[in-house]
């Protein structure tokens, strides 16, 4: 089923759940290239308006794309749980300190030297548009549906995905 026309509240709601569910994104920057630059991130937060953060070095060819371009694609997928969202929108590099510690987690001591590391920085991501996948059952409803589908003919009805704009 296509669910068009999510709104703000429910748009965030959404991109909250599944963003944090997923965790691990494509983060594909310098999108003008062939080809573009893409990179797996890891999801730290989304904050109450949506903005979905990560950490980075400031000496990372993303944040050099970002600093070019601000305009970047999020790429989730959990094919398990036949859970797909891709974002399009904006990237702001943040240096804030108050933000970075909030943001860090001993598990990021593999990328940097603490918390004080001068090359660590924030990546804030607005959304501006999005679309979602999602399956309407869990996988042994959807798995026998597609099966019954293959015998019948008809297309099964197994999954709900949206379009939104923020």
């Amino acid at each position: 089923m296509k669910k068009e026309n999510i709104y703000n509240n429910e748009a965030k709601a959404k991109i909250k759940k599944m963003a944090e569910a997923i965790d691990f994104a494509m983060m594909a920057t310098n999108l003008d290239e062939k080809p573009f630059h893409a990179i797996p991130m890891s999801t730290k937060k989304v904050d109450d308006d949506g903005n979905i953060w990560f950490l980075s070095g400031q000496d990372s060819n993303h944040n050099t794309n970002i600093a070019k371009d601000n305009k970047i694609i999020l790429i989730y997928s959990h094919p398990n749980d036949m859970s797909f969202l891709k974002l399009y929108g904006d990237a702001y590099i943040r240096t804030n300190k108050l933000i970075i510690e909030e943001l860090y987690g001993k598990t990021d001591d593999t990328w940097f030297n603490g918390i004080d590391d001068p090359n660590l920085s924030a990546i804030q991501f607005k959304p501006i548009e999005a679309e979602y996948w999602e399956p309407k059952h869990n996988k042994i409803v959807s798995l026998f549906k597609m099966g019954l589908g293959a015998i019948t003919g008809e297309e099964p009805d197994i999954e709900e995905s949206g379009k939104f704009t923020l």
